[in-house]
């Protein structure tokens, strides 16, 4: 029950948060980070990634119910109670914040950003068009804090890896939001999906280039070499099926493609850590 609370059975948001942690961890660390930063930022993805499930529910337990896809969540189909909800979101941050407290004092300062972007954004869905952009914002927030942690500051390459996952975050967050558009419609909740109405598919692949193109200047900054950039080529035409797949606007295959940037994620960590031991 909890564990459905907090999608345990459904870890798609887990990697999603992960792979820019991961990201941010290998350059920092020159491909090898510390193993105590390593651990708490994996720790804390899964901790905050849950935390942020449960304070979503608590946020639309009343939207929910006109959902299709959400109505049996357990908050809303009465498993557990609005109390208990708040009572685990607390609990899961108190933790998270525990183990940031063993990192350098930068880290934790910037810790304090995490949570209330954590916090505040499914409420956000209430009052613009543009929650996705706040969920971008808050997942993007842990490559700040990792880098922060191995290294002690924040530096031009931090700001480009979460400007990275910014424009990343929004364009899969927005296939995401298709699925649920003509829901979404009806009860008055707002997203990117329907913003861009008929333009939907250009703008979320406008993000993916400029996602790319971010980091190809990553890359050209930091002097990584060519294997890093076959990585970037081969993301780049995994987000290319993407388009194909939301081609005709199909709920179904919308949420296939929000769940195919998990490959997207992975093969971008994977051209960090080869240009660190196979370059």
């Amino acid at each position: 029950m909890y564990a459905q609370l907090v999608r345990l059975d459904r870890p798609i948001g887990i990697y999603l948060l992960l792979w820019p942690t991961l990201w941010a961890l290998a350059i920092a660390g020159d491909g090898g980070p510390d193993l105590w930063v390593l651990f708490v930022f994996v720790a804390g993805v899964v901790l905050m990634r849950s935390a942020g499930c449960a304070i979503n529910d608590y946020a639309d337990r009343d939207i929910d119910l006109h959902v299709a896809r959400t109505k049996d969540r357990p908050l809303t189909s009465g498993k557990i109670t609005p109390k208990e909800t708040l009572a685990v979101f607390a609990l899961l941050s108190l933790v998270a914040f525990g183990l940031v407290l063993t990192l350098n004092t930068y880290t934790i300062y910037l810790s304090f950003g995490g949570i209330l972007l954590a916090a505040s954004y499914p409420f956000m869905k209430r009052y613009h068009y543009l929650p996705q952009v706040h969920l971008g914002a808050a997942f993007g927030w842990a490559v700040p804090m990792a880098y922060a942690a191995e290294v002690g500051t924040a530096d031009k390459i931090t700001w480009l890896l979460y400007t990275a996952t910014l424009l990343w975050t929004v364009a899969y967050d927005t296939m995401y939001a298709m699925v649920d558009r003509e829901d979404d419609i009806k009860i008055g909740v707002k997203s990117t999906a329907i913003l861009f109405g008929e333009g939907d598919r250009l703008v979320i692949g406008i993000l993916q280039l400029l996602f790319i193109v971010t980091l190809w200047l990553i890359g050209m900054e930091l002097q990584f070499t060519s294997i890093y950039f076959v990585g970037l080529i081969l993301a780049a035409i995994l987000l290319a099926y993407q388009q194909a797949m939301i081609v005709y606007r199909v709920p179904e295959f919308c949420f296939q493609a929000f769940l195919h940037n998990h490959w997207v994620g992975a093969v971008v960590f994977f051209g960090i850590m080869a240009h660190y031991y196979f370059a």
